[in-house]
């Protein structure tokens, strides 16, 4: 069976939740969608409204204050916002790719350092406390002193598995990050999935995708021997999925706004269906990921929300003329937006 591209951007927004929005609870929507990036504080909470129906900023900071919901270095070794009981079973497979990056950026300032001894004693130094990164590489420089500081704690952060407590990580609540061990932080482990686990949740998120697209968005290598013994469907061009699905193209889709980092964006090795490779290079700028604008599925440009005090700005920056009503659709949108970003203050529109 193949499936052509328009196909393919139908499926993949009908299971990212993006073809109506669903009335569907926020924990729900996070363990559907795997993960919510969440390098920027506020993108969880607009990826979340752009997908539910009904949608508060309460419902997911309850989430976080309650446990069932935590922020983490996971999914690429990034800040994302899981379920706990998906944590447990993500980070032990995520952990190569955290240390390939810790060897990367920071093998040649730690040469010769006991790692064991490091994670060993930043355990010691987080038991019932919580400390920021720079709380931690200074105390473990204690012990270390030859060693860079900032070398120490992000180390530390990559072979410890640790959770990132609200209210930091929570709506407009930014500034240093604290680390507790995720083992007080949470209820004991249970059982742990395999990397087959991570392939048909992928799926059911992403799908259909190849092997690259896989490991692109998890970090995670060596998938292919994995995804030759799942009962996969072939849909040709090296893409799989899962059996039993449908797919339709004859489907109208809203104007979506994803914020920065969204998943969706970054979740597969060739992005062709979901925007043409010159616009990927205006949306993926070195380590950014700017915030895209979907029209008719596709990304026709980005946007950028900027929260003051007393005003909310929103800019839009369109790739391209679109049709008179498609232009209404996006500023209605927009409009939609401000009101749940900055309900009580001033807000302003830009086009470039």
């Amino acid at each position: 069976m193949r499936i052509d591209e328009r196909i393919l951007n139908r499926v993949t927004l009908a299971r990212q939740l993006l073809l109506r929005r669903h009335r569907m609870s926020a924990l729900d929507a996070v363990e559907r969608l795997v993960g919510l990036q969440a390098q920027a504080v506020n993108a969880p909470y607009l990826g979340l409204w752009t997908r539910l129906s009904d949608f508060r900023h309460a419902d997911l900071t309850a989430l976080l204050e309650g446990r069932s919901v935590v922020r983490s270095s996971v999914l690429r070794g990034t800040q994302h916002l899981v379920r706990a009981d998906d944590f447990w079973w993500l980070r032990p497979l995520i952990e190569p790719s955290l240390r390939r990056g810790r060897q990367a950026a920071f093998g040649k300032q730690t040469a010769g350092l006991d790692l064991d001894g490091l994670a060993a004693h930043a355990r010691t130094l987080l038991a019932g406390r919580r400390l920021t990164r720079p709380e931690l590489g200074a105390a473990l420089a204690q012990r270390w002193p030859e060693y860079d500081r900032m070398a120490l704690g992000w180390s530390a952060q990559t072979l410890v598995p640790v959770v990132h407590p609200p209210p930091n990580g929570t709506w407009r609540r930014g500034g240093s990050t604290p680390f507790v061990l995720a083992s007080e932080w949470l209820d004991p482990a249970p059982a742990v999935p395999g990397p087959d686990e991570l392939v048909r949740r992928y799926l059911a998120a992403f799908g259909p995708a190849t092997v690259a697209d896989v490991q692109q968005w998890s970090g995670v290598r060596g998938l292919a021997e994995v995804v030759e013994e799942m009962p996969l469907v072939s849909l040709g061009g090296g893409r799989f999925d899962l059996p039993d699905m449908t797919y339709e193209s004859d489907v109208d889709v809203p104007v979506r706004f994803l914020p920065e980092f969204d998943n969706l964006i970054v979740a597969y090795a060739d992005r062709r269906r979901l925007m043409p490779d010159e616009y990927r290079k205006r949306v993926c700028v070195g380590s950014m990921v700017f915030a895209t604008v979907l029209v008719d599925g596709t990304v026709r440009g980005t946007w950028k929300l900027v929260l003051g005090k007393d005003k909310a700005t929103m800019t839009i920056t369109l790739f391209e003329r679109l049709p008179r009503a498609a232009q209404t659709e996006v500023e209605d949108e927009a409009l939609r937006l401000l009101d749940f970003a900055a309900e009580d203050t001033l807000k302003d529109l830009v086009w470039t």
